[in-house]
């Protein structure tokens, strides 16, 4: 089977070892935190309950190796997938200790969710092996990728990753330019970004702000997107109508995307303030226990339409991989 090296554990780190154990790939795992195998295997315990009740069929998990270095974890690996914190001189120094160790044809990736892969690859010595793959929490359940090559990344090496990830019931979305957060997280902070300041002028608060989108437009979200959203909003007429009526709102001060809220201790701790209220008691994990089950009930419901990522599922066949 192939084999996957994780470097660098954490959410992220470890719900991709899950995602390639679980599909049936050999995983060597390294982390240097002192409780990252605490971390690994609460994200594989969940990963082991949920991921089963989307797929049909799974092939035999992979094992599971925990290496002492980084050498011991990359030599011979058919992938490796870098997680370090989200510092650049750190992922720099981490991917030039992968590179002197894996294999010149390894997949290099970088779970990266702002850095271009230009600025990854700056003194490294082979550039063209790394590239960013970008996934979404949690990633055994969330198939969407995020595949950012520069311009010295050959196109072979960018079809068998993709290739690759799909082997492990990815959805590869390839973007063709590099540019600081790729796509979703820079739709993602525009929103973010709005909503700080409706918290800061008092105009709503975080648990209605999350109502809004749990019992709104997220809903139209998970099956339609943007803009096929937008495009029903426009009625028979379609996308060309609604761009008629909507368009000139963009024109109108309702946004302030273009000026940054400063997070100062009065909003950080109103927001915590609202969201410690929000949560009601329930800790971090009894909330991802939540979000995992809503996710699956979703992504079911999505299959048995056959639509949006259920689609996708469907089109796997009986097996993930």
């Amino acid at each position: 089977m192939p084999t996957a090296a994780i470097i660098g554990g954490g959410v992220i780190g470890s719900a991709w070892a899950s995602r390639f154990l679980l599909n049936g790939w050999e995983v060597r795992f390294h982390d240097p935190a002192p409780n990252s195998d605490v971390v690994l295997n609460k994200v594989l315990d969940k990963a082991r309950r949920w991921v089963p009740e989307v797929y049909d069929q799974l092939p035999p998990e992979g094992a599971l190796t925990l290496c002492e270095s980084i050498a011991d974890a990359v030599t011979g690996a058919d992938w490796v997938q870098e997680s370090t914190p989200e510092r650049l001189e750190i992922k720099q120094s981490v991917l030039a200790e992968i590179q002197a160790s894996c294999a010149a044809d390894a997949i290099v990736a970088s779970s990266t969710s702002g850095f271009m892969p230009s600025e990854l690859q700056a003194g490294s010595e082979r550039p063209e092996q790394i590239l960013v793959a970008h996934p979404y929490n949690p990633v055994y359940l969330l198939p969407i990728v995020e595949v950012v090559p520069s311009a010295v990344v050959p196109e072979e090496t960018v079809q068998r990753a993709e290739a690759l990830l799909s082997d492990i019931g990815m959805r590869p979305i390839t973007l063709r330019a590099e540019i600081p957060a790729h796509v979703g997280d820079r739709l993602l902070e525009a929103v973010w970004r709005e909503a700080l300041w409706l918290i800061k002028d008092g105009v709503a608060t975080t648990e209605q702000i999350d109502d809004l989108m749990t019992h709104g437009f997220g809903l139209r979200w998970a099956q339609k997107g943007l803009f096929e959203t937008y495009r029903t909003a426009g009625g028979e007429a379609g996308m060309k109508h609604f761009l008629e009526q909507f368009g000139p709102c963009l024109q109108w001060p309702w946004t302030k995307l273009t000026d940054v809220s400063d997070l100062d201790d009065a909003l950080i701790n109103r927001i915590v303030e609202q969201s410690d209220e929000q949560a009601a008691g329930r800790s971090v994990s009894e909330l991802e226990e939540e979000r995992d089950a809503n996710l699956v009930a979703m992504l079911k419901a999505l299959r048995q339409e056959d639509t949006a990522a259920g689609a996708f599922l469907n089109r796997l066949g009986t097996s993930s991989g």
